[in-house]
C-alpha cells in the first residue's frame, strides 16, 4: 500500500457508527424521462462529490466484509470505500484497478444489487451502501482528472497469449496477463473493440466513449488489439498456436447466436432478434442520429418479447427511435423478470408499456410479407420449474391480437459454433458451449482456456470478468510451470 493510501486510511470515516446507520442511501441523479426517451443521452448522471462522500460515510467497516465475498472479481471494496471517505479519490481508483480493469464500465452495468451490495450488512435492515455508484464516481473522477492510472508491469516473460474476443472476459484477462509480463494480443471479429460492451449495450446505459477509454488504457499497459479477425474462419486456434506461436489461447467469444420463438410467422419482414437489432444500432451509430434508417421504428408499433436486460435494452431503444408504441411482452409477471430493477424503473418512467403474463404464439403479416401483428395468449403461473420460478401456463381461449409493425425477440442466446466447429479436439456440452474447468478455465485442449458466456451461457458483465481473472491466473501458472493441471 502506498504512503498516500496508508495516510488516507488512517483518516478514514470519522462519523460515529450509530450515526452512519441513520444516513439514508443517496439517490443517483437521472436525466428527465421526457427528455431521455427522445435521445440516447446517458440516463444515470453520476454522484456529485458531496453525495459520494456522504454515501461512503455510510460504510460500517465490517471485520469480514460480505461485499468482497460477493464480488466476482474480488475488489477490496472496504479499502476502496475508506479511501473515498477520506477524500483520496485517485488512490481509491488505483485500489479498485488492482482487481478490476474496467471500473467505469462495471460501475454502470454491473448488477451490484445481486453481487457486492447483496452482501452488504446494511442491506439486512435497510439499504446497502451504493457500492456501484461509488465505483462509477471514482472511475469518472480519475478519467476527468486526466490522471488515469497504470498498474506496475512485470518484466517480459517471453510468452505470448492470444485472446479471442474483446468483451468483458477477454479484456479482464488481458489486463491481468499483461501485468504479469506476458505479451497479449486480443483478436476481435468486428471492427470495434469491446465486444458486447460496444455492440450489445445501448449508449444511454454505457456510453461508447467510456468503453474506448478503458480499452485505450489497456493498450497503454501494452495489450495489443487486432480487429476484423474471425477466429474459426480467418484463422483457427491450431494456426494461432502452431503458425503464429502463441503459447496459450483464451477463448472469450461470448454467446452471440440468437434464439427465436419457433412460432409461425417469424419469417415476416419486421421480425428481428434483439442481438441483431442492438448490434446494428450500436455499430452503425444510430444512437448519434435517430433519423438514420437502420431500423424503421418511427411512428410504428413495436413489441419486444422477453424479460431480461437485453429485451429491456431493445424496447427502450425502440422508444428512442420514435416508436409510436413500445411494448414489452413477457410470459411471467413483473416480479419474475430477470432484468435489473433499475432498468425496469427507468423503462416505466420512459413510457414503455408492459404486457405481463402474455406470450406470442404466431406472427401475422400482410400479402407483401410485412408484419402486422402478433397473436398472443394470456398466461398464468403454475408450479415452480427447475430454477425455482413458477412456470407460465397458457390460459385456454385467451388469445388476443397485439398490433405490431416491428417485433424484436429477446429471449436469450446460444453458443456461436465457429470456434468449436474448427477445433475438433475442443470438447463441448450438449448445447455446444465449450467445456472448461470452472476454477482453472482449462479446456480439453492443452494450452487452450475458455471463459465467460461461451462456457456458461448468457450471464453478466461482471461474471464474465470474474472468469477472465480466473483464466489469467491459470494461464500464468501454465506458462510459468509448463504443467497442464
Amino acid at each position: 500500500m502506498s504512503e498516500s493510501e496508508t495516510s488516507a486510511l488512517e483518516q478514514r470515516n470519522t462519523v460515529p457508527l450509530k450515526d452512519r446507520m441513520k444516513i439514508p442511501r443517496t439517490v443517483m441523479p437521472e436525466l428527465d424521462p421526457q427528455v431521455r426517451s427522445r435521445n440516447f443521452g446517458e440516463v444515470n448522471l453520476g454522484l456529485p462529490t458531496l453525495e459520494a462522500l456522504t454515501e461512503a460515510s455510510r460504510c460500517i467497516e465490517c471485520a469480514k466484509p460480505g461485499c468482497v465475498v460477493h464480488c466476482p472479481v474480488g475488489v477490496k471494496i472496504k479499502e476502496v470505500v475508506a479511501l473515498i471517505s477520506a477524500g483520496n479519490y485517485l488512490a481509491a481508483a488505483s485500489k479498485m484497478r488492482e482487481d478490476n480493469a474496467l471500473p467505469a464500465i462495471t460501475g454502470r452495468v454491473c448488477p451490484q444489487e445481486n453481487q457486492c451490495e447483496g452482501g452488504c450488512v446494511l442491506g439486512k435492515k435497510g439499504a446497502p451502501v451504493a457500492i456501484g455508484n461509488l465505483e462509477r464516481f471514482i472511475a469518472d473522477f480519475e478519467r476527468n482528472s486526466g490522471h488515469l492510472g497504470l498498474p506496475p508491469i512485470a518484466p517480459s516473460t517471453g510468452k505470448n497469449v492470444a485472446i479471442v474476443g474483446s468483451g468483458p472476459a477477454g479484456l479482464s484477462a488481458a489486463g491481468d496477463l499483461v501485468q504479469k509480463g506476458h505479451r497479449v494480443r486480443v483478436f476481435e471479429a468486428l471492427h470495434e473493440l469491446g465486444g458486447v460492451l460496444i455492440y450489445g449495450i445501448p449508449e444511454f446505459r454505457l456510453p461508447k466513449s467510456i468503453v474506448k477509454t478503458e480499452v485505450d488504457n489497456l493498450r497503454r499497459m501494452g495489450v495489443e488489439f487486432e480487429t476484423n479477425v474471425v477466429v474459426g474462419k480467418s484463422v483457427t486456434i491450431d494456426e494461432l498456436m502452431h503458425n503464429e506461436h502463441f503459447d496459450a489461447v483464451f477463448v472469450a467469444t461470448g454467446a452471440g447466436l440468437p434464439q427465436f420463438l419457433g412460432i409461425p410467422g417469424e419469417h415476416f419482414n419486421g421480425v428481428y432478434s434483439a442481438n441483431e437489432f442492438l448490434t446494428r444500432i450500436n455499430l452503425m451509430r444510430a444512437y448519434a442520429d435517430v433519423d438514420q434508417p437502420v431500423y424503421d421504428c418511427r411512428d410504428r408499433d413495436v413489441i419486444v418479447v422477453g424479460g431480461g436486460n437485453t429485451a429491456m435494452d431493445a424496447v427502450r431503444t425502440a422508444r428512442r427511435l420514435g416508436a409510436r408504441t413500445a411494448t414489452l411482452v413477457y410470459r411471467r409477471s413483473q416480479a419474475e423478470m430477470p432484468a435489473r430493477a433499475e432498468e425496469v424503473h427507468h423503462a416505466i418512467a420512459e413510457g414503455i408499456e408492459f404486457r405481463m403474463l402474455a406470450n406470442p404464439v404466431e406472427f401475422i403479416g400482410d400479402e407483401k410479407g410485412w408484419l402486422t401483428g402478433a397473436r398472443c395468449v394470456r398466461m398464468e403461473l403454475g408450479e415452480s420449474d427447475a430454477d425455482g420460478r413458477r412456470r407460465p401456463v397458457p390460459i385456454a381461449g385467451s388469445e388476443f391480437i397485439l398490433p405490431a409493425n416491428v417485433a424484436i425477440i429477446g429471449v436469450g442466446t446460444n453458443a456461436n459454433p465457429l470456434i468449436q466447429s474448427s477445433t475438433p479436439d475442443l470438447k463441448t456440452n450438449k448445447w455446444n458451449y465449450i467445456l472448461a474447468d470452472p476454477e482453472t478455465m482449462r479446456t480439453s485442449k492443452r494450452g487452450v482456456f475458455a471463459g465467460g458466456d461461451i462456457v456458461t451461457g448468457s450471464a453478466t458483465v461482471i461474471l464474465a470478468m470474474g472468469a477472465g481473472r480466473k483464466a489469467a491466473v491459470s494461464i500464468h501458472d501454465y506458462l510459468t510451470t509448463g504443467l497442464w493441471r
